[in-house]
């Protein structure tokens, strides 16, 4: 059983996915990129499932990966092999999941954080999120997901500065589609999800799968490639 996953299924067509570390942020150990990759490897043989909406639990949607790791990884080799096979899995499973994807942004969403919400297909925020690239002054940033949806001005001006961004900002750029109160959220995100869901799933297969090869992404890229 997933440590720090809850997996809920509100309706036969719709599954939810919580990241459940409201301690550390919902932080993107190797753990949880790990159970995040198993659930969808597993949700992705459900015939019926048409629409994943991921979350996060408690203040933050996710603050992004576990940075006690990378320094961990400095000094074992042998572990760092193991930080970067799990993210690159971890990438491309959330990426190039098959059914359509919704990011339902609690709070805020930095670095990693940030990088999932935008490799979900759309994005409702609450009015208390928030988006940033704060590992540009020490780390890679992952660009491309960013730029296919934003243009590559927008893209730049995000992953070269590390500027936050606040609900209303990422409206108006068009990084989330919808911006609501907090205990507005859940039940908007499912809405969209219901939307989403009333199409065949072969539809919405194809057309996931038409925007992932307009966007050039390749399946095999590696985390720091991206």
């Amino acid at each position: 059983m997933p440590e720090h996953l809850v997996l809920d299924r509100p309706e036969s067509t719709i599954a939810v996915l919580t990241l459940d570390r409201p301690d550390r942020k919902n932080a993107l150990s190797i753990a949880l990129r790990d159970e995040i990759s198993d659930a969808l490897d597993e949700l992705t043989g459900d015939p019926e499932l048409k629409v994943l909406v991921l979350t996060g639990a408690g203040s933050a949607f996710c603050a992004g990966f576990d940075l006690g790791e990378f320094d961990q990884a400095f000094e074992d080799p042998a572990f760092a092999e193991r930080l970067w096979a799990s993210s690159d899995r971890y990438h491309r499973t959330v990426l190039h999941f098959p059914p359509p994807t919704i990011a339902a942004v609690n709070g805020p969403a930095l670095g990693g954080g940030f990088d999932l919400a935008i490799m979900c297909d759309l994005r409702v925020a609450s009015t208390t999120a928030r988006f940033a690239h704060p590992e540009y002054a020490f780390g890679d940033v992952v660009y491309g997901p960013l730029r296919d949806l934003v243009s590559g001005a927008v893209a730049r001006d995000l992953c070269l500065t590390g500027r936050p961004v606040d609900a209303s900002e990422a409206l108006a750029l068009r990084l989330v589609s919808y911006v609501v109160e907090p205990d507005e959220l859940s039940e908007r995100a499912l809405d969209l999800a219901r939307t989403v869901a009333a199409a065949p799933r072969d539809n919405l297969l194809r057309t996931k799968a038409k925007a992932l090869r307009h966007a050039g992404l390749d399946p095999g890229e590696a985390t720091l490639d991206l």
